[in-house]
């Protein structure tokens, strides 16, 4: 049987409420055999990592995520949980919004489709993937071994496309709505908390800050806006019988009124950890769509004046905040992208197979909630043993990486297998320190 490194176990075994006892056996194996497979993650593959650990035969492994009944939504509860404990009981939240295509060929994939894909796309060139698309919501935090924010996914839904909802007979939900229903979620677990969603472009929705809007006890949207933007004044008293309006005069839009307004400087956090300086211009206005009402917004402009960023609009659903407040929490979103870098790198988020519906809803979910667990593993590694980077002649870094930390708790997992518990007359019980560690490393990098 596969036994657990002690930093992991509290964590691990949160977990086994989701399951039946042989079924979680079976998870805790998966698990260690993603941090530890080298290559695609497959199902196989995972078990191929430590089968000489794994009970049973390979086809109920399988079996976990296509058939075995267990939620994915009580997972992502107890995982939350034990990342707020990061965030103190006061501090507003933030929680990065976005979405990832992983791309997925074959003719009978569940919920494949063709996605625009943002990161190899540019504004002159546009690139189209088949694949699935993913709406995600990561917590920003920062973790004791960082002085930057880490954004640790614990939601994610499908985005399917039209023709596969018509056809199972299901209300078509866009990136925007499956968003909306994460963001329900977490407020309806955590309610005493203040969440702070951060949206890109495809999340400057109406619908979005409507929602916000409504529960402002517990939420906030900050998103990039429309400089075209609908605005309107508040609606006047009412003097006479008929029906009352909704709102009043239109205002200017927002390209309108940069163009004969002062704009304030201010030093505000960029992407990195830096700072930058820039121009500001605000204002507010109802942000009226027909059909869904109006929402209370203060939007600004962003002109940078290094002349490195591009000139954006951005949005608030509080009013209350200033605009350098809003820059600088829109910026703290930047983590999310790397963290879909670092799944595809180093947990090979776009090489599972499958392609029935339960398995393919499941598995990818279940590899960005790895991610967080890697995560926090290696926080907990961190309070015991501070990290110690070593300085390479052509690479040095100042703080640890994701590399860094599932390294880590791969010499942790490959410790407690392979010199855990074996006998005096084991012969890996026979080699020298120096052999062994030197035994470890290379097990640890290998994949």
């Amino acid at each position: 049987m596969v036994t657990l490194p002690s930093v992991m176990k509290p964590l691990v075994m949160s977990l086994s409420i989701a399951f039946t006892e042989p079924t979680f056996r079976r998870v805790v194996v998966l698990m260690v055999g993603a941090i530890l497979a080298r290559g695609r993650r497959t199902v196989t593959g995972m078990w191929l990592s430590v089968r000489a650990w794994a009970p049973g035969h390979v086809s109920s492994y399988h079996r976990v995520f296509s058939r075995a009944p267990w939620s994915m939504r009580r997972l992502a509860k107890v995982l939350t949980s034990a990342i707020l404990e990061f965030i103190p009981p006061d501090e507003p939240i933030l929680v990065p919004t976005d979405d990832s295509t992983a791309q997925h060929r074959g003719k009978r994939v569940y919920g494949k489709g063709c996605h625009h894909d943002a990161v190899r796309s540019s504004h002159c060139h546009i690139v189209w993937r088949w694949g699935h698309r993913w709406v995600v919501l990561a917590l920003s935090v920062k973790l004791p071994f960082s002085s930057r924010r880490w954004a640790l996914p614990v939601l994610a839904a499908l985005y399917r496309p039209e023709e596969l909802d018509r056809s199972e007979r299901r209300r078509h939900k866009t990136p925007p709505c499956l968003a909306r229903q994460l963001m329900a979620a977490l407020i309806h677990w955590f309610p005493t908390r203040k969440f702070v969603f951060l949206g890109d472009g495809g999340y400057a929705s109406h619908e979005l800050a409507k929602f916000c809007s409504e529960h402002a006890r517990h939420a906030t949207l900050v998103s990039r806006f429309h400089g075209n933007a609908n605005l309107y004044a508040p609606a006047p008293l009412r003097k006479a019988l008929g029906r009352p309006r909704l709102k009043g005069k239109k205002l200017p839009s927002p390209q309108e009124l940069v163009q004969s307004s002062r704009r304030i400087k201010a030093t505000v956090s960029c992407y990195g950890g830096g700072t930058r300086k820039v121009e500001l211009v605000s204002g507010t206005g109802l942000w009226y769509k027909a059909g869904q009402g109006l929402v209370p917004i203060r939007w600004m402009f962003v002109h940078d004046l290094s002349s490195t960023h591009r000139d954006d609009y951005l949005y608030s659903t509080d009013l209350q905040l200033s605009p350098a407040q809003i820059v600088s929490w829109f910026t703290a979103r930047w983590p999310i992208e790397t963290t879909f870098q670092e799944l595809r790198a180093h947990l090979g988020f776009e090489t599972p197979r499958q392609r029935v519906r339960n398995s393919v809803l499941r598995m990818a979910p279940c590899l960005m909630g790895l991610f967080s667990m890697i995560c926090l593993f290696y926080a907990e590694h961190a309070r015991q043993h501070p990290p110690r980077l070593k300085a390479l002649p052509w690479y040095s870094k100042s703080e640890p990486t994701f590399s860094d930390a599932i390294a880590a708790v791969r010499q942790q997992l490959w410790a407690e297998l392979l010199f855990g518990k074996t006998c005096e007359s084991d012969p890996l019980q026979k080699l020298p320190p120096r052999t062994r560690k030197m035994l470890l490393h290379y097990l640890v990098r290998a994949a």
